[in-house]
């Protein structure tokens, strides 16, 4: 009895190949799965209990990298092995060999990704000096550019394995690289300039900027377009090559604020008042501990007024504590001119009207009721 049933699963075949073939291809598949697997979660486990140890970078490495393993390959990589101890012909073994190799290189492939995309994460954070590096152009072009370069790598190696030419290969990608710059060069316009944006830094996540006529909180700098937050709670998307373009005023950088105030005063003011008015102004800014006096003069004669210019510095970059300090130095300069006696000017215009002479004006009113009775 066991032996016919022997002889049924050595001599019955399917595809060419004996039952008894295909149930051990398929019992070594199983197995291999689960002992790759299990392996696996074992080492795992094992660096986990180590990596949570102080200054155990490498342990923590080690689970981060192994965490990218992929199941589908390890169950690709195990059906490789069933199919291995089957009775194939030559040509189907050399196939066979060859998807090895690309499952290997994909695997790799996948380790190596996670351990750059984990190397340029600590490399910027140990060089930021502030808590939004993930978010800068730099970060995002350089993982791009080496995640890139790693693909492309090994694409190059799996399509040499299987017997492409990799020579005319790469001439052909060059050709059609060229075109495809051609159409998109806005598109690399912008890729570029948010590489500028990065190396140059002209402004970080954080700075509150003006450009042109808009302006905001800087949110997130792409490779194509920059987000920023105006001060009305709406984001503006703008191309990062037309942020390039443009002047553009940072005000996170800004220490101090210079600022530069006017005000009129009538002309019935006498020499010793307006004498006396930038000494006023000087005084009532040096009491202010947020600022610092630089000038005051009786600028110019005016049309309607006499015109004085003020320069001060304040010491704090926030804008709330500058419209502060402006409006205390407003309400002290009212007091005190008040005190003065002195006027605030405001447009006006004064029309002088010369009266005829008496005889002239006799003339012309009778030759004008001439010419009406006429």
């Amino acid at each position: 009895m066991e032996h016919d049933i022997i002889v049924f699963f050595t001599d019955s075949q399917f595809l060419g190949i004996s039952l008894a073939n295909w149930i051990l291809a398929i019992v070594a598949s199983t197995l291999s799965f689960i002992l790759v697997r299990g392996a696996i979660g074992f080492v795992l486990r094992k660096i986990r209990t180590r990596s949570s140890a102080p200054n155990a970078h490498l342990s923590y490495i080690a689970v981060e990298v192994l965490s990218g393993t992929s199941n589908t390959l390890i169950l690709l990589a195990s059906l490789l092995i069933g199919v291995g101890m089957l009775d194939l012909p030559e040509r189907w073994l050399g196939r066979v060999s060859s998807l090895w190799f690309v499952v290997a290189a994909l695997q790799v492939g996948l380790w190596a990704n996670r351990a750059i995309a984990l190397a340029l994460y600590r490399y910027f954070a140990r060089h930021s000096t502030t808590s939004t590096f993930q978010g800068s152009a730099l970060a995002t072009l350089s993982l791009w550019g080496a995640k890139v370069l790693l693909w492309a790598t090994v694409l190059m190696a799996m399509l040499s394995n299987v017997g492409v030419n990799i020579t005319a290969f790469v001439a052909s990608l060059g050709v059609g690289g060229i075109a495809v710059a051609l159409a998109v060069q806005n598109i690399l316009g912008d890729v570029f300039a948010s590489l500028a944006i990065a190396v140059d830094k002209p402004f970080e996540i954080g700075d509150f900027i003006v450009v042109g006529s808009l302006s905001g909180t800087v949110e997130h700098v792409g490779l194509k377009t920059t987000r920023i937050r105006s001060l009305g709670g709406e984001q503006i998307v703008m191309a990062n090559a037309d942020m390039i373009g443009s002047t553009i005023q940072n005000y996170k950088r800004l220490q101090e604020r210079r600022i530069v105030f006017d005000f009129r005063l009538t002309y019935d003011c006498s020499v010793d008042q307006v004498r006396e008015v930038p000494k006023k102004v000087e005084e009532i800014i040096r009491r202010l501990k947020n600022a610092r006096f630089d000038r005051s003069h009786f600028r110019s004669f005016g049309e309607t007024s006499l015109e004085f210019e003020t320069v001060y510095i304040v010491l704090d970059p926030s804008y709330n504590v500058y419209m502060d300090v402006q409006q205390t130095i407003n309400l002290e300069i009212m007091e005190a001119f008040a005190d003065m006696d002195v006027r605030f000017a405001f447009p006006s215009r004064t029309v002088y009207v010369a009266s005829l002479p008496e005889s002239r004006a006799s003339k012309r009113t009778a030759l004008e009721m001439d010419k009406a009775q006429a």
